[in-house]
């Protein structure tokens, strides 16, 4: 069974996207680049903000979930970058590639389809 990890901007997912809830549709819905899910087995195991800029908590916070996982003997087996980070973020190319070196398993980048154009103007 797959298990993601949603990674996300600390500022957007604290004053933008309160609750993240056009990520966890998505996912619920199998939508976006959650439709590789679509006929599998697959929890989501958390959201995770990158820590705030410019991103340089993100390899702490990843080895966080590791650790605090271990003794339910949970692993995460899928990072999805959030759009908040993708699309966004001043930062992505340093945060995306921090995630890719130290998550050890497979980053996907993006999570829902619900990208309104001027929700970050």
């Amino acid at each position: 069974m797959e298990k993601v990890l949603i990674i996300g901007c600390k500022r957007a997912m604290d004053d933008v996207c309160i609750g993240c809830s056009r990520c966890m549709v998505g996912f619920n819905r199998r939508e976006g680049e959650f439709s590789r899910y679509k006929d599998e087995d697959v929890e989501l195991m958390g959201l995770l903000n990158c820590g705030d800029c410019p991103g340089s908590a993100i390899v702490t916070r990843l080895a966080q979930v590791k650790l605090w996982n271990a003794p339910m003997e949970e692993k995460v087996t899928k990072v999805h970058v959030a759009p908040c980070v993708i699309d966004h973020c001043p930062h992505k190319d340093i945060i995306v590639s921090k995630i890719k070196a130290k998550a050890g398993v497979e980053v996907i980048e993006g999570t829902h389809p619900y990208k309104p154009d001027n929700i970050f103007a």
